[in-house]
């Protein structure tokens, strides 16, 4: 479950109109949230508020072992009055959900949005996030800033975006603490979007490490005739969607450490369906590290509206160890009780389907006069009030890896209040299973 403050700043990126999907850093994202997402430890307790549309705070309260918490602040330049910010009224999706997909390229870029979360009348229930949101009137030049106090040892750390053009995005992000080396460490990142082409430059104070990569598109939208061409029902390129429309990338990155003189490189393809693929949305990449000799694939399907899965391989092709994890998430409109013992029948689904008649005794009295019974009444029917769906309650998450680690997490909303409950279980040590556990509970106005 994502921080208060990470969807705020998410929300920031689509206010702005920034696209996520052309980074290399977030190549496996999908993958990677469907699988290592985050275990609930000890106690959290967090209290956040978007006090103005401009300002938000967050206050968070941790009991691992010992008792500590943190002090946040964000402050954005765009205002941010289209975000829901109230716990009871924010979309579990947009904290929630795993299963990340495209953007259609060309149009969230140099566009600012807004919420749209209301279903549309005789669908099916929807899992809205950050993403779902429609286009309005952009404002380039917006800055962020966030600040996060740890206590009781007092590390800080800072965070700073500047846009600069719809194109052009510097972020610089800093940690202080006095163990570490030189008292804290900063990295810059600079960021140019192009649509068809993503670029970034970093370099970090720790090491002086100095970096570059890339994501190049093409294909599915990526293409000038795609992306700019309206196509009949009849067209070539619509029996195409039909079947699979998706978009390619490919990218790498180069890093080099100036004062251990050491580097590193990578190599990654990405293949995902686009919005208007009318089939199953799927996400599977491939990575390569050449000088350590990693390969890592991943695949990530949307099955369903309600259920996403993914898996992972990784294999070393100079010690060949391997290693594997399978993840999934599966959304539920009923409460964790009715989840775990079965379906609640006051929320089964009515199907269209007639029963099949079943057979009756005849009466005595029929019987007695050597007659059928009198045919029975037709029951009236009631018809379904159109345009009411019901809303997700909440979801369940489970990962495996092959040391036999299984992660189980709870996550929904009770009234105002939202939480996370989970526990890591090793499956090698039946007699002792249970790693971890426990509850994570947010609150924000």
């Amino acid at each position: 479950m994502r921080e208060f403050m990470q969807y705020v700043r998410n929300a920031f990126y689509g206010a702005t109109g920034w696209n996520e999907d052309n980074s290399y850093k977030d190549l496996n994202v999908t993958a990677r949230e469907l699988i290592d997402f985050p275990l609930p430890r000890g106690i959290r307790l967090s209290l956040s508020s978007l006090a103005t549309p401009h300002f938000a705070t967050s206050y968070q309260l941790c009991n691992v072992g010992v008792v500590d918490g943190s002090i946040s602040y964000l402050h954005s330049s765009v205002p941010l009055t289209a975000v829901p910010a109230q716990s009871d009224k924010i979309p579990l999706g947009a904290l929630m959900r795993s299963y990340r997909g495209l953007h259609q390229l060309g149009t969230r870029g140099g566009a600012q949005w807004s919420w749209e979360t209301e279903p549309q009348a005789g669908t099916t229930p929807q899992i809205p996030a950050v993403a779902d949101m429609r286009p309005i009137p952009n404002k380039d030049k917006s800055s962020l800033l966030y600040g996060r106090l740890y206590l009781p040892q007092s590390l800080l750390e800072a965070m700073v975006i500047k846009r600069f053009s719809s194109a052009l995005q510097v972020q610089m992000s800093a940690v202080s603490e006095q163990s570490l080396r030189n008292g804290g460490t900063m990295l810059s990142v600079v960021q140019y979007d192009k649509g068809k082409y993503g670029l970034e430059g970093l370099y970090s104070t720790d090491g002086g490490l100095l970096g570059l990569r890339g994501l190049y598109n093409f294909g599915g939208d990526a293409s000038g005739t795609a992306a700019n061409s309206q196509n009949g029902p009849g067209s070539q390129e619509s029996a195409e969607k039909e079947r699979i429309y998706g978009r390619f990338s490919v990218g790498g990155e180069l890093y080099y450490g100036t004062l251990n003189k050491s580097g590193g490189m990578s190599l990654g393809a990405r293949f995902a369906t686009l919005p208007t693929h009318k089939g199953t949305p799927l996400t599977a990449t491939l990575t390569i590290n050449p000088l350590m000799g990693n390969i890592n694939t991943t695949y990530a399907v949307l099955a369903k509206d309600f259920l996403a899965m993914a898996t992972r391989m990784e294999f070393n092709v100079y010690s060949y160890e391997s290693d594997w994890a399978v993840g999934l998430e599966l959304w539920s409109n009923r409460r964790p009780a009715g989840f775990l013992l079965g379906a609640d029948p006051s929320l089964h689904l009515e199907s269209d389907e007639p029963e099949p008649p079943k057979k009756k005794d005849r009466s005595f009295r029929a019987k007695m006069e050597w007659r059928l019974d009198d045919p029975e009444p037709e029951p009236a029917k009631v018809e379904k009030p159109e345009g009411k769906t019901q809303e997700y309650l909440g979801v369940f998450k489970a990962r495996l890896n092959s040391n036999l680690n299984l992660g189980l997490v709870w996550e929904g909303r009770v009234k105002s209040l939202i939480f996370s409950l989970g526990t890591g279980v090793d499956l090698h040590k039946l007699g002792e299973p249970f790693r971890s556990l426990g509850l994570e509970v947010q609150y924000s106005s």
